[in-house]
């Protein structure tokens, strides 16, 4: 058996779990790569809290470092280019040979996509975002706050609906919420359209029944940040004080330049294996494309969420799957489409909502009752996740483990 050289482009949920997984499973003559571009990581599902002033931003960072497991190497650089026909990734600072490749680079954000948007707006979408916001919330005393989805897909289905309630239940707290009218603008025709009417209904309610105003079917096409005005496709233009902006996403510029893209600029896979067209090359996380049962509108079909469970799932499953390649034997681990996310609403309260995405003939997802469990089990993710790989990490692990079979919902690791 020769030595293998796998390489993992992005240390984010989906690049960091796989390469944990891999290295747990292969012996050590077989070389683990990760490719990550910045040195420091930001806890993404926190940036709702830093944006509240829940969480300090030295709480949510760690160094990339620190959360690589031993026997790792880390090569700090950007991911420029793959050649598939030599096997080779080329980055800012090496070229590197692979005998696997696992893209798990994420999605980025194109405010630019949006006439004025960049300039018009915040975000709570990036930790620099998310700090910012929190500053300009901290300093609103009375208006109206537009958040606005600004095109389809984006990540993680529930923040928008989070970060709304979020900025309800902050200006409650400081004795302000009558001065302040809270709007949500989305494409969609409901919330979380992939999970059904039902649970859309069930978010919608818990949007509203907080006093904020719910418009669906509202397509951003302009933003005008002198004078403070959204303009939406066959709309009237709508005045705003404070924009909260979830930005256009689109896929890693990588795959779009190496040609691993479809024309929507994601990578196509297969939804069980994560396998690219090309052989021994997968993608993973929000860089995916999968195309599940359903359809949005009449001739749009459902596609996954992009969501860091997913990307967790999906780490493990490829991981798995080149570990049982590398040592010849059959690989048999595919992945299920199952997800699930705790949804916050504020108060130290939050939903779950849960299911199986590739469920025929639609996705069958269910809403939990809102609780402060729900919210609990997010904090202690929060605090599993940001641990140092080892001990430490391993205790949390099982700690989790052990609470989600008493609570009777999925292991949230």
């Amino acid at each position: 058996m020769s030595n293998e050289t796998i390489v993992i482009l992005g240390a984010g949920v989906g690049g960091l779990v796989a390469a944990g997984e891999l290295r747990r499973l292969l012996p050590r003559e077989h070389r683990v790569v990760l490719v990550e571009r910045g040195p420091q990581h930001a806890f993404a599902p926190s940036f709702l809290w830093l944006m509240t002033g829940a969480r300090r931003p030295e709480q949510i960072v760690r160094p990339v470092r620190r959360l690589v497991p031993p026997g790792v190497e880390l090569v700090e650089a950007e991911a420029r280019a793959v050649d598939v026909t030599r096997r080779l990734v080329e980055t800012s600072a090496q070229s590197i040979s692979f005998d696997h490749l696992i893209v798990a680079l994420g999605a980025e954000l194109a405010p630019e996509a949006v006439p004025g948007l960049a300039d018009a707006g915040h975000t709570f979408y990036t930790f620099d975002g998310a700090t910012r916001l929190r500053d300009a919330l901290a300093g609103f005393s009375g208006g109206r706050i537009a958040v606005v989805v600004a095109g389809v897909p984006y990540k993680c289905p529930a923040a928008p609906h989070e970060g709304a309630m979020l900025i309800a239940d902050y200006f409650s707290r400081r004795g302000l919420r009558e001065k302040v009218e809270l709007h949500l603008f989305t494409p969609e025709p409901q919330p979380m359209p992939v999970a059904g009417p039902a649970l859309g209904d069930a978010v919608r309610q818990m949007i509203e029944s907080r006093g904020i105003a719910f418009h669906p079917l509202h397509k951003l096409v302009a933003a005008n940040a002198s004078a403070r005005e959204l303009r939406f496709e066959g709309k009237d233009p709508v005045p705003y004080d404070l924009l909260v902006a979830i930005p256009p996403h689109r896929g890693p510029r990588l795959a779009r330049e190496s040609g691993l893209a479809n024309d929507a600029g994601w990578i196509p896979v297969d939804a069980r294996t994560l396998l690219t067209r090309h052989e021994n090359l997968y993608a993973i996380g929000d860089a995916a494309a999968i195309s599940i049962p359903g359809r949005w509108k009449p001739d749009v079909p459902l596609m996954l969420p992009k969501a860091g469970v997913f990307a967790h799932a999906q780490a493990e499953v490829v991981a798995r799957r080149i570990a049982a390649a590398v040592t010849r034997r059959q690989p048999r681990d595919n992945f299920a489409g199952h997800g699930y996310c705790m949804l916050e609403a504020g108060e130290h309260m939050a939903g779950f909502a849960a299911g199986d995405f590739f469920a025929e003939p639609a996705p069958q997802i269910e809403l939990r009752n809102i609780g402060k469990t729900w919210h609990l089990g997010k904090v202690l993710m929060e605090r599993w996740w940001l641990a140092p790989h080892g001990l430490r990490r391993d205790s949390l692990r099982l700690a989790l483990t052990l609470g989600a079979k008493a609570l009777r919902i999925p292991a949230i690791i």
